[in-house]
């Protein structure tokens, strides 16, 4: 590979699972897409392979997991593209949150989970796997916290529907677009 080639990431945030649907916290929790979750994952499949990647991963959670085989094909699955892991408030209720925890991940700052991770544990993990790519196109399936992690990283801090597709220049750490599903 050319080192002096960029490195473009597209970030696909996986299909609606069992627990978006309840607005839970799911974290590390594998649960199943649903069959709205697959249909959303199958939808993208003409826009992604009209794109050549160096690479296609995915974190190790099935619903991250199974939008990669639905949306595009077998990705190397990697679990540093996990979602943060919430601990004890892992299938936590979003509305039910109170206080603290609530506001720092509305805000995407100061977020420790008790038992689990904080935001810049989460930080350093994702970056961990970033720092290991080669230059070039790679696609990345993963989880809504990962894909507002990296476009944080990029001044663009936001949080985005399941199978939304964001690409961004890591090298110039810029956004070049975000692709919502229709």
């Amino acid at each position: 590979m050319d080192p002096d080639r960029p490195l473009t990431l597209y970030l696909v945030r996986h299909g609606q699972s069992s627990w978006n649907v309840d607005h839970r916290l799911t974290g590390w929790s594998d649960v199943p897409l649903t069959e709205l979750g697959q249909e959303q994952a199958r939808a993208l499949r003409p826009a992604l392979e009209a794109e050549a990647f160096d690479g296609v991963w995915s974190s190790d959670l099935t619903r991250a997991w199974d939008t990669a085989r639905l949306a595009y094909g077998e990705p190397t699955v990697d679990e540093r593209l996990r979602e943060i892991f919430f601990g004890e408030l892992e299938g936590a209720i979003w509305t039910e949150l109170v206080g603290p925890h609530k506001e720092a991940l509305k805000n995407f700052q100061g977020f420790q989970a008790p038992g689990g991770e904080s935001l810049v544990e989460l930080e350093r993990r994702v970056l961990s796997f970033i720092d290991d790519l080669t230059p070039g196109r790679h696609l990345l399936f993963t989880h809504g916290g990962v894909v507002r992690q990296l476009l944080t990283q990029v001044g663009q801090a936001r949080f985005v529907a399941n199978c939304t597709i964001v690409s961004l220049d890591w090298t110039n750490r810029a956004l070049e677009f975000i692709r919502e599903p229709s």
